[in-house]
């Protein structure tokens, strides 16, 4: 429609939401129009993921202490065969421009740097001597570090130079959408001057607040707009209270599924099928209380009972002491674990379990079995490593002290940023400094006292390999000294085998219908592949004659069969063998076998073969070790198993700092450290700190107040 008024400019109005004057035409408004995964909504530069690969210089130039010359770039000097030519390239830049080759990044202005990372503006001459000594100079351009390699990662074909380029690349956020991973067109609608993704950076609990003042009597919605919107707001505002009743509400919307633990996945379905209010379902939780504060079981219990009440039968497998209690009837496996397991000792109600004298979880749900309090807190070593203006996620600029030479417990609730501060800044920042890992650490100011520490070791719960040839033997090392012994018996001198001949990784030994796997995969076209047993070796991994090498009436896949608690025994003459297989036994893994593929083991299971392995390596008594919920997946049995290695580790002089919610270990901690109040934003200060006396003394820590309770059974009176 052309509307023209008497000596004013004619003016063109479109119904299609199109301008003719500066070409911008937007489409119907539908849902998808706010749907990064669909290309009506997805951001046209990144196609809705919000980040993009760039090339990092602190990344290419990782070391500033090394010279040009020393090879500092470090994606030139690694290309072997090309590196000679860059460095005279380099060397030409250098004449030109006034700056050294031999001298340290550091000591480089920043616009000699810009040069060497972005290219020259202008040509340089480079002087190139032939076979036959004949010296000539000719004009080239320099394109630049950055701009090399960004042409290479380009133009390339092979699989390999992506990889190798990919290694000084980070993701950064979109310059286009700025990480909002959705067009402009879409971001420019708004409800209550909010857009779609202001909305989805909001938290839970700040989500359902905007929500519900939308509904609310003074809501900016018109009442027309209120008709419309009113069953979807009660649709939202039912959902978001399901994800606040299980303890997420310190999540964002826009929080990805991959960054998630296991168990805030397990909630977020649980949160799903309340959301469903199905009846007659059975509902299997597997350990859903994992990264749960005890403030927050409360209320993940009472979401599991309105389940039950819906008419659904809830079956948890669950070692949480709460969770136990709650339940209303129990189901008690056991004795012990692996071939000592497998039979139910005791099923009934919470007092039925606790007074069966052959239950262990009975033992402790009724206190006649516990785990004490430590006699005395340690002093420690006098030292301390501090982080200095933390402020990654939700951490508010704090600054944290932690202790040396001693068992640091970092508490907290749900989201209060006790991984972001141990594990983003910490532990990255230390590999960084001691071992020159490339992982950014989260953002702080500065990191002081790492020169009293050499080592730093994650312990965490992935697995020990990726594939069936890993097992507990090949990790703890112990598979070397078993071999050694094997091709020193008489037999095996005769036939002139060597240790390597008692390996299933390499020819030689192992059955090579199988490759030393001891089963066939069967591709099955459109289905999942199926592993059956080889028909050569019939599982062993051997050939025969390697199988006819005996020692004391075994042979070596016999061996590997054998549980640690049978090879202790088996092996007792043996100190190389037995000391690494005492600790695995330390740890409470004596039921698992040596040869157990790596990845049939638990993730408890992993990270105790870590830590066993740890164990029987020669102590320096200047290790940092950091672990993230360790108890997880364990019993009470094994957690006190548990603390029994990490005490260990402590009294050799090392620093253990453990990620924890589980009362009976923070309890033994020499420090903790509480984080908090809340969750997501309302997190990120230090809250209380000191021995668990202290933190259980002040006012306004959660953790303290639970925390209290728990030493209350040992006769420990801490008021507030």
């Amino acid at each position: 429609v052309v509307v023209w008024v008497e000596g004013e400019e004619e003016r063109l109005f479109s119904e299609h939401f199109a301008c003719v004057h500066c070409g911008i035409s937007i489409g119907e408004v539908e849902p998808r129009n706010f749907s990064f995964n669909s290309p009506y909504g997805a951001c046209r530069e990144c196609s809705g993921l919000g980040v993009k690969l760039e090339l990092d210089p602190d990344l290419i130039i990782p070391n500033k202490e090394l010279s040009l010359a020393e090879g500092a770039i470090q994606p030139w000097a690694r290309a072997a065969s090309t590196s000679q030519w860059y460095y005279r390239l380099l060397e030409a830049v250098a004449e030109k421009y006034g700056f050294s080759t031999h001298v340290p990044v550091k000591e480089l202005s920043s616009q000699h740097l810009r040069i060497i990372l972005y290219g020259a503006p202008e040509p340089v001459p480079l002087r190139f001597t032939n076979q036959y000594g004949r010296s000539s100079v000719y004009e080239t351009t320099y394109e630049g570090v950055i701009p090399n390699l960004e042409r290479r990662y380009r133009e390339t074909e092979s699989d390999y130079v992506r990889q190798e380029i990919e290694r000084y690349m980070r993701e950064s956020p979109c310059p286009a959408c700025r990480g909002a991973r959705l067009r402009p067109e879409s971001l420019a609608v708004t409800v209550n001057g909010l857009n779609i993704y202001q909305v989805t950076q909001m938290d839970i609990r700040q989500a359902l607040q905007w929500v519900e003042q939308l509904q609310g009597p003074e809501s900016p919605l018109t009442d027309r707009e209120q008709a419309i919107a009113r069953q979807i707001l009660k649709e939202i505002a039912g959902r978001l209270h399901f994800l606040v009743d299980v303890g997420l509400d310190y999540l964002t919307l826009e929080r990805r599924t991959g960054t998630l633990a296991g168990g805030e996945a397990q909630r977020i379905r649980l949160a799903t099928q309340i959301g469903s209010g199905l009846m007659g379902v059975l509902y299997v939780c597997d350990e859903p209380s994992i990264g749960l504060h005890p403030a927050d079981e409360d209320r993940l219990i009472a979401t599991l009972k309105r389940l039950r009440d819906l008419g659904n039968t809830v079956i948890v497998v669950e070692h949480d002491e709460a969770m136990i209690r709650a339940a209303d009837y129990i189901v008690d496996l056991g004795p012990g674990a692996g071939r000592e397991g497998g039979y139910v000792v005791a099923t009934g109600t919470l007092e039925e379990i606790a007074s069966h004298s052959q239950s262990i979880t009975g033992a402790y749900l009724s206190g006649r079995r516990q785990i004490p309090l430590p006699s005395k807190r340690r002093p420690g070593n006098g030292k301390e490593i501090v982080i200095v203006g933390a402020r990654e996620f939700n951490l508010k600029n704090i600054t944290v002290r932690i202790p040396l030479g001693k068992w640091v417990c970092v508490t907290g609730v749900s989201g209060s940023g006790k991984s972001t501060l141990v594990y983003e800044i910490l532990y990255k920042k230390a590999a960084q400094a001691l071992y020159g890992a490339k992982d950014r650490p989260g953002q702080h100011d500065a990191i002081l006292g790492l020169e009293h520490i050499d080592k730093v070791i994650n312990i965490d719960q992935s697995p020990i390999g990726r594939t069936p040839r890993s097992n507990p033997a090949t990790y703890t090392g112990v598979f070397t000294p078993i071999r050694e012994i094997f091709a020193s018996v008489a037999e095996a001198r005769l036939r002139g085998y060597k240790p390597g001949r008692f390996s299933f990784n390499v020819k030689g030994g192992r059955c090579e219908a199988c490759q030393g796997e001891g089963y066939i995969q069967i591709e099955m076209q459109f289905l999942p592949d199926v592993e059956v047993p080889c028909e050569v070796c019939h599982g062993q991994r051997y050939n025969r004659e390697t199988l006819e090498i005996t020692f004391r009436g075994k042979n070596i896949a016999q061996v590997l069969d054998m549980t640690v608690e049978e090879a202790l025994e088996f092996f007792d003459a043996f100190p190389q063998v037995r000391q690494k297989l005492q600790t695995l036994h330390d740890v409470g893994l004596g039921y698992i076998k040596l040869g157990q593929p790596a990845t049939t083991l638990s993730g408890g299971e992993a990270q105790r073969v870590k830590l066993a392995a740890e164990l029987s390596r020669r102590s320096t008594g200047r290790t940092l070790y950091i672990l993230d919920e360790p108890t997880t997946g364990l019993s009470f049995e094994d957690v006190s198993r548990l603390i029994a290695v990490l005490h260990r580790l402590v009294d050799a002089g090392n620093t253990v700092v453990v990620i924890e919610h589980h009362l009976d270990v923070i309890k033994q901690a020499d420090y903790v450290i509480d984080l908090g109040p809340g969750g997501g934003q309302r997190g990120g200060y230090v809250v209380a700190e000191g021995t668990p006396e202290e933190v259980a003394q002040a006012e306004k820590s959660l953790t303290g107040q639970y925390l209290r309770r728990a030493l209350a059974k040992h006769g420990v009176t801490a008021r507030s």
